[in-house]
């Protein structure tokens, strides 16, 4: 520290000061440049996987339909794009060209190259090799490919790009690898216990082949909403094992989740293998968020309840909201609400109704926010207009959480779980209501649990094991919830959405199980959603029906009330 002892000190100790900030000032000057500078660097991404990272059964011309993701059917100029897609005939862009949509179908890479871009000043490059139907073990080993062979076949149409690049002397840096695989993997007893050795190695050969050690791989999950997550779980259970050993062994791999996206509504029992063209428009923002979070960008926008709307030790009636896609939102988005007479206000933060939710665990509230939309991709559930229906009717002070998983079934809820034990959410969903509960508390309040609002009809219903099963299992988690809670008279009000229509599946007459259960125990109480609007598709209802939802939940209250 400098002390004026002499005016000789005195004046070296000034200089010593401007020089100081003379070198800080510089130092800040040429940091800017370099930051500039970087910002000219193209990133590069390299995709690479099976048929949900070619984006099958997805289509162009529906893109519309989905307002978050307007224009992405339109060429993306400003983002270079190389692929090599496909098994035995292959599609090739033979170069470079803008990013856009191949053979009519659409991949993650879209969606995925607009949100990076949005949130970052460089420029972007994508190379994609993938092929539907192939095999870690087998197609994608590093030292013994089989089948397709493409590991090498990707090695050697990668490196081609990043020569080009080179030719052209454009600035690169190989920013990430993403990585969306493992469903065939499961159907070969080898290749599905060996899944983690697997990917451990071709992690490891990538960054050796390619000479980038420190590079990032984005794993991408399996999607347990498919009819696959029901008739495979076991198999998909294990898989998903083997990448959690990875990406908990290695810093620089990451898990995207994927359950929570839309998955393709088909024919027949209304499910598929595939995400579909929804699917892979949110897969593709998944993992454009998770390449975000890493370098500190893409953070959720907060929404602070700043007010708090009750009055201090009043009573509140807690409204709690559960289930699966439809109870989420899954295509229910507010760019929709203007369309719909006398609802548009509902995008609109109700900062006298407190909310709290849990959606699947990848979007979960700060404690309480103002009631408004909530879920991924601009989507909302019935909350909203549940909210709306209440408050309009009752003088109480009204506080709602929700807890919800999208790509979960019934038997996800039990109390017993099942064998996919990473998929169980009875104990995580009784104490998000504890929790809750306990907050108004600490805040000085009376609480009133009012019931527990669970909506049936999805995913389950299109596959027969499960649907034997569903009332089964709903009276197994009404009854330990009561328990558990220590709530004996606690109210579950169930709505039944129509169950899927297909031969043999028609002979499990759900609907008169669950009226027998309801006609048992009187604090259930089943509530008829046989004419919604919005469903235009089996199992999944859209904006519309979705409100109306809302709407029948609350009024199913407020006559018991």
């Amino acid at each position: 520290m400098c002390q004026k002892t002499t005016t000789f000190a005195g004046s070296a100790c000034i200089l010593a000061a401007r020089l100081l900030v003379a070198a800080l000032l510089l130092g800040g000057f040429m940091g800017s440049l370099r930051a500039q500078d970087d910002d000219k660097v193209f990133r590069v991404f390299l995709f690479a996987g099976q048929s949900n990272m070619v984006g099958s059964d997805s289509k162009v011309q529906d893109i519309h339909l989905f307002p978050p993701f307007a224009g992405l059917e339109k060429p993306q100029a400003a983002v270079k794009f190389s692929y090599c897609i496909g098994r035995e005939d292959k599609l090739k862009s033979d170069g470079f060209v803008p990013l856009q949509p191949v053979d009519g179908v659409v991949g993650p890479e879209l969606s995925f190259a607009r949100q990076v871009t949005q949130n970052l000043k460089a420029p972007i490059v994508i190379l994609k090799c993938a092929a539907g139907g192939t095999h870690l073990g087998g197609d994608w080993n590093p030292d013994l490919p089989s089948g397709f062979k493409l590991y090498p076949l990707a090695l050697d149409f990668f490196r081609a790009a990043l020569a080009s690049l080179d030719q052209k002397k454009i600035k690169y840096r190989i920013e990430g690898f993403l990585w969306h695989q493992g469903e065939n993997d499961m159907f070969v007893t080898e290749y599905r216990d060996s899944y983690g050795k697997n990917l451990k190695n071709f992690v490891a050969r990538w960054r050796r082949d390619l000479g980038t050690p420190d590079l990032k791989f984005f794993i991408g999950e399996l999607c347990t909403k498919t009819v696959w997550g029901m008739d495979n779980r076991a198999n998909m259970y294990a898989i998903s094992l083997g990448q959690r050993e990875v990406v908990d062994a290695d810093p620089l791999v990451y898990f995207v989740p994927t359950s929570h996206v839309g998955v393709e509504i088909g024919g027949g029992t209304g499910l598929h293998y595939h995400y579909g063209t929804l699917g892979q428009l949110e897969h593709g923002v998944n993992y454009a968020d998770a390449y975000l979070r890493t370098i500190g960008k893409g953070q959720k926008n907060a929404r602070p309840l700043l007010v708090w709307p009750y009055a201090k030790g009043s009573k509140v009636k807690l409204f709690v909201l559960a289930g699966h896609r439809n109870m989420e939102g899954e295509r229910a988005f507010v760019q929709d609400l203007k369309g719909l007479k006398g609802k548009a206000a509902l995008h609109e933060d109700n900062n006298k109704i407190a909310f709290k939710y849990s959606l699947g665990n990848y979007q979960v509230s700060d404690g309480f926010e103002p009631l408004g939309p909530s879920g991924c991709y601009d989507t909302f559930g019935p909350e909203l207009s549940f909210g709306k229906a209440l408050a309009r009717k009752l003088p109480d002070n009204i506080a709602i959480a929700k807890f919800t998983h999208s790509g979960s079934q019934i038997i996800d809820w039990t109390p017993a779980g099942s064998e996919a034990k990473s998929r169980n959410l009875y104990q995580q969903f009784l104490t998000f209501v504890r929790d809750t509960m306990q907050e108004l508390v600490a805040r000085g309040h009376e609480v009133e649990l009012a019931g527990i609002f669970y909506h049936l009809g999805e995913n389950d219903m299109s596959f027969g094991p499960y649907r034997k099963q569903a009332v089964a299992w709903l009276a197994s988690i009404v009854t330990k919830s009561r328990e558990d809670l220590g709530l004996p008279d606690l109210k579950w009000f169930v709505s039944q959405q129509p169950p899927t229509r297909e031969q043999g599946l028609d002979k499990i007459d759900v609907t008169s199980e669950l009226k027998r259960l309801a006609a048992k125990d009187p604090k259930i109480i089943r509530l008829e959603a046989f004419d919604l609007p919005g469903q235009e598709l089996q199992i999944v209802l859209s904006t519309e029906g979705i409100v109306a939802l809302g709407e029948l939940l609350a009024l199913g209250y407020l006559k018991q009330h």
